[in-house]
Formats: structure tokens, C-alpha cells, sequence
């Protein structure tokens, strides 16, 4: 079958043919890039904005490009989590979605937890504390002309698959990330809602992954040349359920994942969430997976830095290619410079008069770290730092839920960095095997498929399916760093007793 996997992401998107086949004699599990696009926030004023309606001609672009060369018998669509359109009563969006980079929810984390205790907000989500939450995004919105015209809140994937096919609803995966939905009964926590001020009457129906969203439209069937019987299929529509579907992991192995992009979802599958109060000082989150399954993860902040580091770079005229510094970083000294790479300096976009690597270079100093050089020693900080809040995540995980983990697998754009994954075997001390970076678009395609009669009965057919069509790299841990110093010395800044 040939199948479209929209997958979005926040720096940019894709339209990905996909082929599968399953069974015959010769597994096939083929993706190919049909159309790709850039996406970024959109400063307007104060604040920041997704071009949402851009998005979707993106999307229908692609899906146009992959209809005139073949049949297509089902479209998933993926995307970053927490942001949001509002509908009003005509089924009609109301303004472009904010991104949850706008600073409009400065300060709603701590009035929100004056109202709901912390101890309660996580007996019934399950989340860790992000400053950018659906929930407090919305709470930031109380008495905005938006909110009260709202008749519907939709997830951006159910957004897409709403213009689509003009079907309301919220896919489960995606739901629990928004701080309003309850891990344990799989429901919205609508009494939550209502005790913050937000109406539970915009929560939309739920649909599981694998279920039909609906048909195309007849205006967009014949807007992309096709017939009116093509399904959209829920997939596991947050990008990291998708993603955890897509790791290669064998059934006999306990395993961590680290879903590396401009985040880095660094975790565990289990059958249940962990609601333990060492969980939530912790600062770990459950969120929902395919199947029923438990995400629990902690967000980790990823590669964005680099990414901001090099854009800052190329606006300054002075651009310098990956794969150059990479080299670089590589020859830098190890260990070096490690910085709090959560510290919540890192999380806006770099500006002219607030640039990434100025800012990187203020919390070395901040820290009392050496001030990286030069750019090939600031990358090496960036991944070094990187690599050891991967180890303190992975190993906190496994103790909370009281696993052993048996090997890091690596996937997304991450998996293709080699020095980032080997500087990951090196502080987890637990092989690492490194792809696919398509995680996310394989997850998206292997759900849809099942949905369509492919024989994938669960997610171990379908991670067998995966191995067996894909190229893994193995990076076995090396000896020599004094990772656990380097973590005493993070420790130490982080509580305030170094300068």
C-alpha cells in the first residue's frame, strides 16, 4: 500500500511517501521525501505565532505532488506537541495559533499551582512541570476575546485533519501532553479544567491511534486529484508516540529511547504510568503511546541550541558548515565546559541583541565553567552537555521505574550525528544503536498500515518490520572520561554552590 506520513516538525515539515508491504516474501517499508518546507514562529508585535494556514498549503502541496504519480490509500499526519487552534462556533479558526515560545506564559505555571497543588496537577496528568503547557497556555488566554469565542480547542494535527476532512477530535497520544487529560482513566480532567478557568467544553471528543478521522472532503479530493474514499487515520499524531513506534527495539530488551530533534524526548515504554512523588520531583512525565502504552520521559532540550547557535552564525555572515564543526568538536577537549543544557536561558530564539552562543557563553561564565574559545569548543560543550543530561536521564528513568535498560536507541534527526551518539554510549555506559532518523514518519505509516489490514498485529511486528528494512550503527561505550566528576561539578553549580 502507498500511504502519506505528514510529520511536522518545528524548525520544518514533509510530505513522505511511504510503501509498505508485509508478508509477501519481501518486506518493504520505503519512505521517500515527497515535498519539504520551513517552519519557524512568526514574531509578530510581542508575540509569537505558527503560520498554520502556511502549514497546511505545505501539506496539501505535498499530498497534490504524491497524488500525481500513484494511488494513495491513507494520510497520517504528526507534529511537535502542546500548541493549538481555537474554533468558533462556525467551525471557523479563530487567529493564527500562538507558539509556545511566546513569553505570554511567563509566570502562569506558579499562579496555576497556587490554585491546584503541584502534588495534585500530577496525581492526574502525570506531567512534568514545562513552563509552555497546553494548560497554561490556555490559562494565559482567560478573558481573551479568542477563548471566549471558542467553541472547540483542536491539537494541531487534529487542525490539519479537521481542514482535511472536516472532522472534529483529539487523538489520545497528543491529548496527554496538554496537562489536561487524565494518564490514569484516559479521559479529559475536565474537573482540572474547570478549576483553573478554562470552559471543558472545548475539549473535543478523543480517538485512539488507528482510528479513521474521516474521508477527504470533496473539496479537497478534487482541490488534489483524488478519489473521495482516502482516509486520514489518527496516528500516534505527537511526533515522539510516532517516533517510539519507530524504534527498532527487539522484544527480549529493555531499552531506553532518546528521540533526538529540536527536543530530545529521553525515556521509557512502560505499561503504566509512574505517579510516585520521586517521579514528579523528579520531574518526569507520562504521556500516552500507541497501543495504550506510557511514555515516561523527561524533555531534554535537544538540539535546538546547535541549530540556533548556526543560525545565529549565518546572520552574523559568518556561517560555518555542521560537518566541519562536528570534526572540530570532535578534536576539542572533552569534558571541558558542561552547562544546565534545560537552564531556561536556552529556550527563546536567538536574536541580533540576544544571540545563542553570547548567551551559551554567560551561563559558563554563570556557572563557573571555562568560557568556551572558540566554536569548536562551544559545540563540543553543547554536545558534551547534551550527552550527560541524556545519562542523568536515562539512569533516573530506570530507577524510578524500577528497570534495568539494556541499550539506548537513538532516533530522528539526532541518530545521524555520530558524535553526539557515541558521546551518549560513552556517558550512558550502555551501547547505542543509532537509527532511523525517520522514526517519527515510519511510526506514522506503521500505524496507518495496521489500520488498513497490513499484518502488524502490535508494536513488536511492527519494530521487527523496521529492523528488518533498516541500517542500524552500534556504538559501544569507551572508558577514559570522568563523566560522574562531570556531573558533580553540574550538580554543584545547580545548587548554587559554585559561582
Amino acid at each position: 500500500m502507498r500511504l502519506a506520513a505528514v510529520d511536522l516538525g518545528a524548525t520544518s515539515g514533509r510530505v513522505m511517501e511511504a510503501v509498505v508491504s508485509v508478508g509477501t516474501g519481501a518486506d518493504r517499508l520505503d519512505l521517500t521525501e515527497v515535498h519539504r518546507f520551513p517552519n519557524a514562529g512568526v514574531p509578530i508585535g510581542e508575540s509569537l505565532y505558527w503560520d498554520v494556514v502556511g502549514l497546511h498549503r505545505e501539506v496539501l502541496a505535498g499530498l497534490r505532488t504524491m497524488a500525481r504519480s500513484g494511488p494513495v490509500h491513507g494520510i497520517g499526519i504528526d507534529s511537535w506537541a502542546i500548541d493549538y487552534g481555537l474554533l468558533d462556533r462556525d467551525g471557523s479558526l479563530i487567529g493564527n495559533p500562538h507558539s509556545h515560545r511566546d513569553r505570554r506564559t511567563d509566570g502562569v505555571a506558579g499562579q496555576v499551582l497556587e490554585q491546584v497543588s503541584a502534588e495534585e496537577v500530577y496525581a492526574v496528568t502525570g506531567l512534568q512541570q514545562l513552563p509552555f503547557t497546553t494548560i497554561y497556555q490556555l490559562v494565559a488566554s482567560r478573558g481573551s476575546a479568542a477563548l471566549e469565542a471558542a467553541e472547540t480547542m483542536l491539537l494541531l494535527p487534529d487542525l490539519l485533519g479537521y481542514w482535511l476532512t472536516g472532522e472534529i477530535g483529539a487523538e489520545r497520544t497528543n491529548a496527554s501532553t496538554t496537562g489536561l487529560f487524565d494518564v490514569r482513566s484516559r479521559t479529559w480532567a475536565s474537573g482540572l479544567a474547570e478549576r483553573v478557568g478554562i470552559p471543558s467544553a472545548i475539549l473535543p471528543p478523543l480517538r485512539e491511534p488507528g482510528e479513521r478521522v474521516g474521508w477527504v472532503t470533496p473539496a479537497v479530493a478534487v482541490g488534489l486529484d483524488l478519489p473521495q474514499d482516502v482516509p486520514v487515520i489518527a496516528v500516534g499524531s505527537h511526533d515522539t508516540a510516532s517516533a517510539v513506534v519507530g524504534v527498532p527495539a527487539a522484544q527480549d530488551q529493555t531499552f531506553a529511547y532518546i528521540s533526538s530533534g529540536t527536543w530530545s524526548l529521553v525515556g521509557l515504554e512502560l505499561e503504566r504510568p509512574v505517579l510516585t512523588e520521586a517521579a514528579r520531583a523528579a520531574d518526569f512525565t507520562n504521556e500516552g503511546g500507541v497501543d495504550g502504552t506510557i511514555r515516561f520521559l523527561r524533555n531534554v532540550m535537544g538540539l535546538w541550541v546547535l541549530s540556533e547557535c548556526l543560525r545565529a552564525w549565518h546572520e552574523q555572515g559568518s556561517g560555518a558548515d555542521l560537518g566541519t564543526l562536528l570534526a572540530a568538536a570532535a578534536d576539542a577537549p572533552a569534558l571541558r565546559t558542561v552547562i544546565d543544557i534545560n537552564d531556561p536561558s536556552l529556550l527563546r530564539p536567538s536574536t541580533p541583541g540576544d544571540r545563542m552562543p553570547e548567551r551559551l557563553v554567560e551561563l559558563a561564565r554563570r556557572s563557573g565553567e571555562p568560557v568556551p574559545d572558540d566554536r569548536a569548543t562551544l559545540v563540543r560543550s553543547i554536545l558534551d552537555s547534551l550527552a550527560l543530561a541524556y545519562r542523568r536521564t536515562v539512569r533516573t528513568a530506570g530507577q524510578l521505574a524500577g528497570l534495568t535498560v539494556d541499550v539506548v536507541h537513538v532516533v530522528g534527526g539526532g541518530s545521524q550525528n555520530e558524535l553526539l551518539c557515541q558521546l551518549t554510549a560513552d556517558a550512558c555506559g550502555l551501547p547505542v544503536l543509532a537509527g532511523p532518523s525517520e522514526a517519527a514518519a515510519l511510526g506514522n505509516v506503521l500505524v496507518q498500515a495496521r489500520a488498513l489490514h497490513a499484518d502488524l498485529p502490535d508494536l513488536a511486528a511492527m519494530r521487527a518490520l523496521v529492523r528488518r528494512t533498516h541500517s542500524l550503527r552500534r556504538h559501544e561505550p569507551r572508558s577514559g572520561l570522568d563523566w560522574d566528576a562531570a556531573e558533580s561539578r553540574l550538580a554543584s553549580t545547580k545548587d548554587g554552590s559554585t559561582p
